[in-house]
C-alpha cells in the first residue's frame, strides 16, 4: 500500500487516457465515475454493494456535511470513512456549488460565502480556509477548492469576476491545505463558457502545481457542445501528469464524450436522483419504468447484465414499486444505474487500453439508439 498520493498513466487512445490514482486508501482506476454521496450516504445503496459494483471512490459534500451532523462532530467519532463504514477513498466538493444553487440564502464577499441553512435558517460563514478545515476534519482524500461557480448563460464579465475570485480562493486554499501525505487538494477550473477566461484559470491553476485539477461550472444549463468546447479548450492547459476531474457530469454520452476529449474522473447525482424517478439507464438507452407497457412485461432490464437488480426482477415488479412508490423500487433502479454506469466505465477503460476506443463508442452508441432487440 502507498504512502503517498499519485497519478499513473496506464495507457491513451487519442486524447483518451486510462490510468491509476494511488492513493493510501486504495487505488481510483480512471476513467471513473465517483457515485454522489452527499450527506455521508449513497442513496439507496449499502457501501458493500457500492463497492461490489466496482466504484473505487465516493463523493461526500463539505456544505451538506457541515450543517449535519457537523465536521467536528464526524471528527470526533473517528472521521467520515468510519463514520459512513467506506474504508476506500473519498473526495469532498468544497461547497463552491451550493454558492452557486443556493444564491438566494447566501452572501458573497472576498473574504468567503455567508451562507443561511436551508435546514433551519442558521448562519454558517465557509471561507476557503474553513472549507479547507472542514473536509480536513472530515478526512477526506481528494480536497476540492472552494470556488464560486457561476450558471450558464451568464455575461462574460460576471464569468470573468468569479473566475478571479476563485483564483485568488484556489491560493489560500492551498496554503491552509499544505502538503500532507497521501492527500490531494485539487483546484477548480472557471470560466464560463468564455475560452480565453478558462485558458487564463487553467494556466494559473496548473501553476500552482496542485496535485489534480478539475473542471467545475459546466453541466450548469449549458447545451452540451458548449461544455465539450470548453473542454477542449482547456484540456491542452492542464498537465497530462495529473488527473482531470469534469465536476458534476453527467449522462453516460456525456461520459463517454469527456473522457474522448481527455477527462479522468465524473461525478454526477443523476444515476441515483434518476432511480429514484422510475428512470434507469442502460445499453439499450434510457428507460421509464413509470410507463404502462412495463406492467405486465415479465422480463427483466437486462439479463447479460452482471447486476442483480437489472438480471433478476422483472420489469412488471419493478413498474409496481415504482407506481406503488414503495422504498425497495427506488433502491433496485438505483443499483441498476450505478452498476450501468461503472459497466459503462469499465468499459472505457479497456477499450482506451486496448486502443479501441471509438470502436467502443460506436458501438455504444448504436446499442442506445437502436433500443432493444425485437
Amino acid at each position: 500500500m502507498t504512502t503517498d498520493f499519485s497519478f499513473h498513466l496506464l495507457g491513451r487512445d487519442g486524447a483518451a487516457r486510462t490510468g491509476e490514482v494511488r492513493m493510501p486508501r486504495g487505488v481510483i482506476r480512471t476513467p471513473a465515475f465517483m457515485p454522489v454521496g452527499t450527506a455521508a450516504t449513497v442513496k439507496g445503496m449499502y457501501p458493500e454493494q457500492v463497492k461490489a459494483l466496482g466504484a473505487d471512490v465516493v463523493l461526500g459534500n463539505t456544505y451538506h456535511l457541515m450543517l449535519r451532523p457537523g465536521a467536528e462532530r464526524v471528527a470526533r467519532l473517528g472521521g467520515l470513512h468510519k463514520f459512513m463504514n467506506w474504508p476506500h477513498p473519498i473526495l469532498t466538493d468544497s461547497g463552491g456549488f451550493q454558492v452557486m444553487s443556493l444564491a438566494n440564502l447566501r452572501k458573497l464577499t472576498e473574504e468567503g460565502v455567508t451562507f443561511q441553512s436551508h435546514i433551519d435558517g442558521s448562519k454558517h460563514v465557509l471561507s476557503p480556509e474553513r472549507s479547507v478545515e472542514i473536509q480536513n476534519l472530515l478526512g477526506s482524500d481528494i480536497v476540492m477548492q472552494l470556488d464560486e461557480c457561476v450558471s450558464l448563460p451568464c455575461e462574460d464579465k460576471v464569468a470573468e469576476k468569479a473566475m478571479h475570485l476563485s483564483l485568488r480562493w484556489a491560493e489560500r486554499c492551498r496554503k491552509a491545505f499544505g502538503d500532507p501525505a497521501g492527500r490531494a487538494l485539487f483546484g477548480i477550473v472557471q470560466g464560463g463558457a468564455v475560452p480565453a477566461l478558462r485558458v487564463e484559470s487553467a494556466r494559473e491553476l496548473a501553476a500552482m502545481d496542485l496535485k489534480g485539477y478539475a473542471i467545475g461550472g459546466l453541466a450548469v444549463g449549458e447545451p452540451q457542445d458548449v461544455m465539450l468546447a470548453m473542454i477542449e479548450t482547456v484540456e491542452p492547459h492542464l498537465p497530462s501528469e495529473k488527473p482531470r476531474y469534469l465536476m458534476g457530469v453527467g449522462t453516460p454520452d456525456d461520459i463517454v464524450e469527456a473522457v474522448r476529449r481527455g477527462v479522468d474522473m465524473f461525478d454526477c447525482v443523476m444515476p441515483t436522483r434518476a432511480g429514484r424517478h422510475g428512470q434507469i439507464f442502460t445499453r439499450f438507452g434510457r428507460m421509464n419504468l413509470k410507463n404502462a407497457k412495463h406492467a405486465e412485461d415479465g422480463r427483466p432490464i437486462d439479463p447479460q447484465s452482471s447486476c442483480p437488480a437489472a438480471n433478476s426482477y422483472s420489469r412488471a415488479y419493478l413498474h409496481h414499486l415504482v407506481k406503488a412508490e414503495e422504498m425497495l423500487g427506488k433502491m433496485l433502479l438505483t443499483w441498476v444505474n450505478l452498476a450501468y454506469y461503472q459497466e459503462l466505465t469499465a468499459g472505457l477503460r479497456a477499450a482506451i487500453a486496448a486502443g479501441r476506443l471509438e470502436d467502443f463508442i460506436a458501438e455504444t452508441k448504436e446499442g442506445w439508439a437502436k433500443g432493444e432487440p425485437a
